[in-house]
Order: structure tokens, then sequence, then C-alpha cells
């Protein structure tokens, strides 16, 4: 019987069928839909992006989306790729391609008519699905429907082969690991992994980040990372993560409490201390969001313990902000090596609570009577210290009654 992901909401989406019917009547059976979304439809997964092979060229592709009344922008022409924008929805359409040469970052492509070679280019069976307009399952590599089916993560053909055609695919066979896979991590690309580990060396640090963040949104990525570190790729790629225990002890935290996973906690629970952030930050190029969040998931000035208090959560929270609140919490939750379920009240507090703003101004400072000056900020500081020491009251007569007597103190 044949296999068909028919009934997807998705295919049968509107933009959707347009979309796939003006590039069917410009070629019939020239076009089907590929990877993650043929993928995690048989997987009972989520589909964000819709992709499509088709046997049309760039140029084709153009004409007919653009004679079809919907936009079409050349995002990756180079490779064939063109992004149709159907009713404001997104879909990348590729012509069939095979490499021509490689350098194990970037490969050069020609066009291809075959699907066979289209999906000898690909990494994982499973990433080589195609559905046809009905929803017709395509497996050409023989393996991929087989490995949906059973959660298995298998190169095409030589997983050598593979790897050195783009040394990244090493990382994305530990990520989709991670997210896919209900077994065992496939020993033939392990071995291949660890044969061609210093490939990962001639990446893009921007790539290896990218990678390393979508490997630990999993909702739980420990095989991975174990097989990571066991075979070196963690400490290649990654030497500034290498606090595993801590990283261990949260995934089991979310994984056993169905806790709300975030890849950049976990980043943080990775790293030894501050200067480890900082250094992460800056060979990886990440952004000054996601170095500062990193750096202060890992500070010490505030003191989180379990059995604080709410006045003491609040107080912490608008020191440090929601977000380092939590993420203090969880890695000192993880670190504690307990499942108390007074943890989860502070992570429900710091998702639920919004620090107040001081109900004073500089003007109101002078118009107390102090003068213009570095005075005025330091009467607000000690204002604001006692507003946090009440419990951040809101009550506006009485943070003007402490300004006149703080103000009447220092003059």
């Amino acid at each position: 019987m044949t296999t068909t992901i028919r009934h997807a909401s998705w295919l049968k989406a509107p933009e959707t069928q347009a979309l796939i019917a003006a590039l069917e009547t410009a070629r019939p059976g020239g076009s089907r839909f590929v990877g993650g979304c043929v993928r995690n439809t048989l997987m009972g997964r989520p589909v964000d992006d819709i992709d499509i092979a088709t046997q049309l060229t760039p140029d084709r592709v153009t004409g007919v989306a653009e004679q079809a009344g919907f936009a079409a922008h050349p995002t990756g022409i180079e490779h064939g790729t063109v992004t149709v924008v159907v009713n404001h929805k997104p879909f990348e359409v590729t012509t069939l391609r095979r490499d021509v040469s490689t350098d194990g970052r970037r490969a050069t492509v020609a066009f291809t008519e075959s699907w066979e070679e289209d999906a000898q280019r690909r990494d994982f069976r499973l990433n080589a699905l195609y559905a046809g307009a009905d929803g017709a399952i395509y497996d050409p590599t023989g393996g991929g429907l087989d490995d949906a089916r059973a959660g298995r993560v298998i190169f095409i053909g030589d997983a050598h082969d593979r790897i050195r055609e783009d040394y990244l695919r090493i990382l994305r066979f530990f990520r989709f690991n991670a997210w896919y896979a209900r077994g065992p991590l496939d020993p033939h690309g392990l071995h291949a992994c660890a044969d061609l580990v210093s490939g990962l060396d001639a990446l893009s640090v921007e790539r290896v980040w990218k990678e390393t963040k979508k490997l630990l949104a999993a909702p739980d990525p420990r095989a991975a990372w174990e097989g990571m570190s066991a075979i070196e790729v963690r400490a290649r790629a990654l030497p500034e993560m290498a606090n595993e225990t801590r990283l261990d002890a949260l995934c089991s935290l979310e994984a056993d409490l169905l806790l709300p996973v975030d890849a950049m906690t976990r980043v943080a629970a990775s790293l030894a201390d501050q200067g480890a952030a900082r250094a992460l930050a800056r060979r990886l190029k990440l952004s000054n969001e996601e170095r500062d969040r990193l750096v202060r998931a890992l500070g010490d000035e505030v003191k989180i313990v379990s059995y604080m208090s709410l006045r003491e959560m609040r107080r912490a929270i608008y020191r440090i902000g929601n977000e380092a609140f939590r993420d203090r919490v969880m890695l000192a939750w993880a670190g504690a090596g307990d499942k108390a379920q007074q943890w989860r009240a502070l992570v429900a507090h710091a998702q639920m609570w919004t620090p107040p703003k001081l109900p004073l101004s500089g003007d109101e400072v002078m118009a107390a009577g102090v003068p213009a000056g570095p005075k005025v900020g330091a009467v607000m500081r000690e204002v604001e210290d006692w507003w946090i020491d009440a419990d951040f009251p809101d009550d506006k007569l009485s943070v003007i009654e402490r300004l006149k007597a703080v103000a009447q103190g220092m003059a």
C-alpha cells in the first residue's frame, strides 16, 4: 500500500495547493514536497517550513510564480532556490541538483532532472523523503521511510563521503539524533564523525553556534550530547561548554518534571562561570544580547535558594530581571541535586511577577529641594533602597514623604 500524507493540514492549505497546482501545470509530476515537512508529518511532529523540490529551473519557477500572481525572490539562486510567497506564506522552491565539487563548506552544484541524484546529495535518509501533490511518498534512498518510522538517523550512502561534502553534517548528525532518534546513535555514522572530527575546524563559527542552539533546543539532547563528548566533537567545537554534570542535571529536571525547555539556559548550564561565557561569546561571535544573558545567568551577586520568601524573590527579580532570575533558579535547582517543588514556585514567580518602576522622578527630587547634580542620583538611590526593602509599595504619598525625609537628612 502506498504511504501518503494527503491529510496533512499544511498540504491541504489553500496557499500550498495554489502553488503546487501552478508548478504542476507547468510540468506535471515535476514538483514534490521534500525534507522537514514530509519527515515531520510522518513522525507526528509540527511542521514549520514547507520546501518544494522541482525539475523546473529557477527562471521557470520565477515565471510560473509571477504568472500566478505570487511574489518570487531569488534567495539562494546560486543553489537553485527561489522563495515564493503566496498570501504572505513563504515556500522555498529549489531545482533538483547534484554536487559538482565541494571543499567541505560550500558546494558547487549543477541542476538535474533526476530525483535520485537530488536525494543522494542530501545528508540523512529521513531527510530525503519526497511527497507528491497528492501526498504520496517517494523514498529514493530506499531507507528514509523506515528510518522515519523507527526514529533512526542514518547518513545516505557512505557516511564519510557525506561528511566530507559538508563538515557541518557532524553537528547535524547529533542535532537530528537529539530531535528524532528513538534509540542509540547509528554506530557507522558515529564512527565517521570521529574519523573526520578535525573537519569541524573549517566551519564558520556562526554555523557552529546556530547548530548548537538548535541541538540544545531539543526536548532531551542528553544522548546526543554524550555522543558528542565521547568522540571529542564537543571538546573540539565547544571547549567552553564543559560542565556536562550540570547540563545533564538540568535536562533531567526538564524531562522528569515536564518543564519548559530554553536552549540558552542549557548553554549557561554547560559553562563553568562568567569567564567561560565571555570566552564562548567572543569565539563564536554571539550577539551582545546572547552574551549578556549568559553572563547574567552565571552571576552570583544574588543568592538563590529553594526556600526564598516572596519578598526575597521579588527583590532578586527587581535587581537582576525576570530572565536572569529564572536562569539562575534553573541552574541552582540543577546544582542542588533535588526536585523539591519549592524550586518550581520560584520559576513560576519569575514568569508571573513584573517588577514595578520606582514612582519617583528626578524633577520631583529637585522639587524637594535637592540641587541638580550628583545629589539627585544619591537621593533617588536611597529612596529606592527604602522602597525595595518595603516590598515595592504602590503608594506615591509614602514615597514622597520618604523623599522629603532623605532630602532633609542630606541638606
